[in-house]
């Protein structure tokens, strides 16, 4: 194991987890005795200006050194790294980890004042619902299909690109949900996570007509209230999905807009006055965007009363929280920049509304300077772990397409790439939204993990890293069940429930034993992250709490065993490998098979 000082925001580290502003707060930085540390000073940039403070030896426990030193939460987002000096000169400690040279203040460690996301998301584990396309109920089978939908038999294939695949409608509706859920729960999930359900001309209705009903092909309202106390009655949490950034162009607002320039609800989109044209989310014409410098917008939205923000998260409903939709575009327009406050004003009207509710952003691409401003709690985490994961175990010599279409799809790369994307963005945002950001091998948005993977056995290294690093995990339906789908609308696959001989028994298993892992060990939900050995096709990482520790070995292929000093006895947990017992010179010896995931508890 490499003799390296470490520290991150858990609570190992960091006690205090919930710090409030103006608090002095103990911090501790772990460095082997071997590291030849002989000094630790602790810089902090309190209203812009750098101070140091020399930091104490606090202890000496299994030949580490703990130094301790205090940071004042003097601002809301409070930064501070480490100086180390020692026989190897100084060095610096940040969240990017260990560098000889100066670096900016952005990569610091960073304790947060503002009030923290609910308590339960820390331990949620999500189950994403395309509600087309998961199960239908008795009921759908009376329901006529709309004007602009092309039906389809549970068994048609899916149309992965072109003007019809939007249209194919397969009646999948929220009591079909409900009648799933033993599925759910032998998964494992405590969470689940719907995308839209309001009336909409599509089937993925991210294009909604109204924000006041639920679409009546999904079952109306009472079939989300029926859905909800379904959810709620096994203690799990129901999310919802809302378009902050656009509407459909038949939503009731958009509607009015067109139909008289004088209307208040012209205020509410960008329409060029002129030549009569409006804005809408990359030129799709069906997706007018909405303009967030309307005081109007933000009372309907938002902060009147019976906003639509607030009217789902009450009672009868009582949705736990929102995932947004294109958060990253919200707000943001030419010279137009109210992302930020946006996302403020919607995490106090949600807090007001439901004090225990989650609000989610999603986003494509760099989410770094969106978070610890007050707002989002968390993101969708593809940049810095959906692709990197993607990208160290995709298969074949096909071009796999990423998320957001990055020419070429998604690049092979090495282990020590995918650590260096994973640590570049965990290293920009604090600890606290870095574990609150949803972690996705896949969503409706993208490819499915077995087609880029290739077969079970990667998909189960996958499915490991996703049950045991930081963050929250998402499963998308289907996924334990080895669907495949080659783009975002592909991999919008019906649930083959009358066809149980085509899952992958082997890969649903892996997903329930892993969730039940996560469950069962706190230093999994709670603990930090330790990197211990990188190859070219092999991860090893550490989760410690103060309860204990997991040892996790990620291998995409055969590679050669890997000797590991300083580890203590462990029993393997997961995946079958024999038990570590250290040999006489004190080291431990990791398996050379793979692909493989193995977990050892310490």
């Amino acid at each position: 194991m490499s003799l390296q000082p470490h520290h991150d925001g858990s609570a190992t580290y960091v006690p205090e987890q919930e710090p409030a502003l103006g608090q002095t707060v103990p911090v501790f930085v772990r460095v082997p005795a071997g590291a030849g540390v002989r000094q630790v000073h602790l810089r902090t940039t309190g209203d812009g200006e750098p101070r140091f403070a020399e930091a104490v030896v606090d202890r000496t426990e299994n030949g580490d050194v703990w130094w301790r030193a205090d940071v004042e939460v003097r601002n809301p987002v409070s930064n501070y790294r480490f100086l180390l000096d020692g026989d190897r000169g100084a060095r610096w400690l940040n969240a990017a980890g260990l560098v000889d040279h100066d670096v900016p203040d952005h990569g610091d460690f960073k304790l947060v004042s503002y009030a923290p996301p609910p308590a339960w998301a820390r331990d949620a584990v999500i189950y994403q619902i395309f509600p087309d396309r998961f199960a239908r109920s008795a009921a759908a089978d009376g329901r006529t299909a709309p004007d602009w939908a092309i039906p389809c038999d549970w068994d048609t294939p899916v149309i992965g690109r072109g003007p019809e695949t939007p249209r194919q409608f397969y009646g999948g509706d929220l009591d079909g949900i409900t009648e799933r859920l033993d599925h759910l729960d032998r998964l494992g999930v405590n969470t689940v996570y719907l995308t839209p359900v309001f009336p909409a001309r599509s089937n993925h209705r991210y294009d909604a007509s109204s924000f006041d009903t639920v679409d009546p092909l999904l079952g109306g309202d009472a079939a989300l209230a029926r859905l909800a106390d379904a959810v709620h009655a096994r203690g799990w949490r129901l999310l919802g999905d809302i378009t902050s950034n656009h509407t459909g162009d038949a939503h009731d607002w958009f509607t009015a807009a067109v139909s008289d320039v004088r209307a208040p609800e012209r205020d509410l989109y960008y329409f060029d006055l002129a030549g009569g044209d409006y804005e809408s989310w990359n030129g799709v014409k069906s997706l007018p965007k909405l303009n967030w410098g309307s005081a109007e917008l933000r009372r309907r939205f938002a902060t009147a009363e019976d906003s639509l923000l607030r009217r789902w998260l009450r009672p009868p409903y009582g949705l736990d929280g929102w995932r947004v939709d294109v958060a990253n575009m919200t707000g943001r327009r030419g010279a137009d920049a109210y992302t930020h406050e946006v996302a403020r004003l919607l995490r106090e009207v949600v807090a007001q509304t439901r004090p225990d509710a989650l609000l989610l952003a999603e986003h494509g691409h760099d989410h770094t300077g969106d978070l610890d401003r007050n707002g989002w709690h968390g993101t969708m985490n593809y940049v810095g772990f959906t692709d990197p994961v993607w990208s160290w175990l995709r298969a074949g010599d096909d071009p796999v397409p990423n998320f957001l279409g990055t020419p070429g799809g998604v690049r092979r790369r090495d282990a020590g790439a995918v650590l260096a994307t994973m640590d570049t963005y965990r290293s920009l945002v604090s600890w606290r939204s870095y574990t609150h950001s949803w972690q996705l091998l896949g969503s409706h948005d993208s490819a499915r993990i077995r087609t880029v993977v290739g077969d079970a056995a990667r998909q189960e290294v996958a499915a490991g890293l996703l049950a045991t690093m930081p963050g929250t995990p998402v499963v998308f339906a289907g996924d334990e069940l080895g669907l495949t789908g080659t783009n975002g609308e592909g991999s919008r696959t019906p649930m083959p429930w009358h066809r149980p001989e085509s899952w992958d028994g082997r890969t649903f298993d892996a997903y329930r034993s892993l969730l039940a892992l996560r469950r069962d060990e706190p230093a999994l939900r709670h603990g930090g992250l330790r990197w211990v050995h990188a190859d070219a096709d092999t991860l090893v990482f550490l989760r410690e709490a103060p309860t204990g520790a997991v040892l996790a070995l990620a291998r995409r292929a055969p590679a050669a065993p890997i000797p590991l000093a300083g580890l203590p006895a462990a029993d393997n947990i997961y995946g079958g490998a024999p038990a570590l017992r250290p040999s006489a010179d004190g080291t431990v010896t990791l398996p050379a098979d793979g692909p493989t995931f193995q977990l050892w508890r310490l």
